[in-house]
């Protein structure tokens, strides 16, 4: 499939890919603009599924130097989250490719509403304060549920992902926002590269807007990582429920 990229809208990519680069890397749903972006220049729903994951994967490679750069990545525990997450990736994007595309919105919407329901009535559910002793995985059985799911909705569909792998990195193993998104960058790293496989094994993968994309997103991780370390914690929740409401409409009306 050959999309033809006019100058204005390769200007446009980059913009969006720098502002879901942010989003991604401070909360979740900033593919919620990539996508509806690439299906309105002519791209099929999987097509633009798959082409984002370019962009999320760049922005995933420069959040995780970000975060490593500042000490802020814990590394103590990073093969059994990554375990059940590089599982459940690929068999999400495997399932992608079989299931009813009906069921993403629901799967989103209900996603969205969840996350924004803990976090206006129980923040402290998914969002602990720093210092907050940490559990391990091994110990903790939702957490592999957790992972695992969030791993199989990245695979499916990029949107809204982050806030289900915070639900598990923050609610489950209780790290703080700032390694909290450490964590869940390296998550989204690990799952986006194993269905970038799957959708280039398709040939699903359009790279000419995927690369614009991925140009604008890692320069948006690499300022949102800056602006998580400096920020306020209470600054990165109200943050994390406005981007979770704006994701709740966004799936209601997409």
């Amino acid at each position: 499939m050959v999309v033809e990229v006019s100058f204005a809208f390769s200007i446009l990519l980059l913009f969006l890919g720098f502002i879901a680069g942010i989003i991604n890397t401070l909360a979740g749903g900033g593919s919620n603009l990539t996508i509806p972006a690439l299906i309105v220049l002519g791209l099929p729903a999987d097509v633009a599924n798959a082409t984002n994951r370019v962009g999320v994967l760049m922005q995933s490679v420069s959040g995780v130097a970000g975060f490593r750069h500042h000490n802020k990545l814990d590394t103590s525990q990073l093969i059994p989250i990554l375990i059940p997450t590089i599982i459940g990736g690929l068999l999400g994007a495997t399932a992608v490719t079989w299931l009813p595309e009906a069921w993403i919105k629901p799967a989103l919407l209900g996603t969205m509403l969840l996350m924004a329901t803990i976090i206006l009535l129980k923040p402290q559910t998914v969002m602990p304060d720093a210092g907050t002793e940490v559990k391990k995985v091994t110990e903790t059985p939702m957490s592999w549920l957790g992972l695992g799911i969030a791993g199989f909705y990245g695979g499916f569909v990029q949107a809204g992902v982050g806030f289900v792998l915070l639900a598990a990195l923050c609610g489950t193993l209780r790290y703080d926002l700032v390694r909290g998104n450490a964590l869940k960058v390296v998550c989204a790293l690990a799952f986006t590269a194993v269905s970038m496989v799957v959708f280039i094994a398709d040939d699903l993968i359009l790279w000419l807007p995927g690369i614009l994309l991925a140009i604008g997103s890692m320069f948006g991780a690499w300022i949102a990582v800056k602006m998580a370390i400096k920020a306020n914690p209470n600054t990165l929740r109200w943050f994390l429920f406005v981007m979770t409401l704006i994701g709740c409409i966004s799936a209601y009306f997409s």
